[in-house]
């Protein structure tokens, strides 16, 4: 991955701000753009990063997790996408920051995992499954999809970096608390410096689907096989990479 940080640095050949010493002889021959300014310039292609990335991945564990995994598996393929990302994420600390809460019936901002306490191996690993598990299966009933995003948006926002995403690991089931594609969206799009995504991996029928033709383009995916995950990745970072953002 490319740097898409913005560099503060001098900008040469403009109309205004001040003079610069190597254009004077310009100066003389009528050359108006003789002037420099301090100014933000996109990197150049292949220039390294000076700052990680920063991703925070927010996971729905809420009961409907639990509930309705046994119809089509929505739980279990969110614990895998969930090791998926350590995995790939391992020794790619210097490029990325990350971290994962959860939300539910119980609160927006669940820690799962923590930019500073990255698991390193299976075993702990394993504790955040297990974590999401048990939370999902005891939780209270309810739904804080909008408020975690939104919460992990401005968290994002206030940090420095690269690049700044939220990823909404979710079912599909936003109808049954009420909440609108139109708001999912507000909230999606609420901050121009952070990408933030949806990944539905579990749904009602067509569900997913439907709510996906409804989001704005390119901003949410359907993922009902965790193997596809990696591939989704991909696509959300190359996909801010072409931006013009």
């Amino acid at each position: 991955m490319r740097a898409k940080g913005k560099e503060r640095q001098w900008l040469r050949h403009q109309s205004i701000g001040e003079l610069d010493d190597t254009k004077i002889i310009d100066g003389l021959t009528g050359e108006k753009a003789i002037y420099k300014r301090r100014g933000e310039l996109e990197p150049e292609l292949g220039s390294p990063q000076q700052k990680p990335k920063r991703l925070r991945l927010l996971v729905d564990v809420s009961g409907s997790m639990y509930r309705f995994n046994g119809l089509d598996g929505r739980l279990e393929r969110s614990m895998e996408s969930v090791c998926m990302v350590l995995e790939a994420f391992e020794n790619y600390e210097h490029k990325f920051k990350y971290d994962i809460v959860g939300h539910s019936g119980d609160g927006f901002n669940i820690e799962l995992v923590r930019s500073d306490k990255i698991p390193r191996n299976n075993k702990e690993r394993l504790q955040i499954m297990k974590t999401m598990h048990a939370h999902s299966q005891f939780c209270m009933s309810g739904d804080h999809t909008l408020e975690g995003t939104e919460h992990a948006i401005q968290e994002v926002a206030k940090e420095e970096a690269d690049e700044r995403f939220v990823i909404v690991l979710s079912d599909a089931n936003l109808e049954r608390y009420g909440i609108s594609p139109a708001r999912f969206t507000q909230v999606l799009t609420c901050n121009p410096q952070v990408n933030a995504f949806a990944i539905f991996i579990g749904s009602l029928g067509d569900q997913a689907e439907r709510l996906q033709q409804i989001l704005p383009a390119g901003r949410s995916f359907v993922a009902m096989d965790a193997k596809q995950i990696p591939q989704i990745l991909q696509q959300i970072f190359t996909s801010t990479m072409l931006s013009t953002a």
